[in-house]
């Protein structure tokens, strides 16, 4: 991630966000479920395709909802796809079927 991009928790949209310098670059929305964060969509915008930032986006919400003691859910496919591409986060993560 670049100094221009970031990625912020918008509780009240129920979603993190990607910031590309002032510019809503996308997003990943989510279900708060007791400990559990359900993730349910990731969207990037047509400008920003292509740079890799999904992939910015993703760790940086993981990495926020591990901070926080919490359990990834991934009904994403964009965010089970990348669960399953970085092992590191599997003791966080309790998949839909199980």
């Amino acid at each position: 991630m670049t100094d221009k991009n970031r990625v912020a928790d918008n509780p009240d949209e129920s979603r993190y966000e990607l910031w590309a310098g002032d510019k809503l670059a996308g997003f990943a929305a989510y279900d708060r479920r007791g400990e559990l964060t359900v993730f349910t969509h990731t969207e990037i915008d047509d400008a920003f395709s292509g740079q890799g930032l999904g992939k910015v986006l993703a760790a940086g919400a993981l990495d926020d909802v591990v901070a926080r003691g919490r359990t990834i859910v991934p009904v994403c496919p964009f965010i089970a796809g990348y669960l399953k591409k970085h092992p590191g986060y599997a003791e966080h993560v309790r998949w839909p079927h199980q």
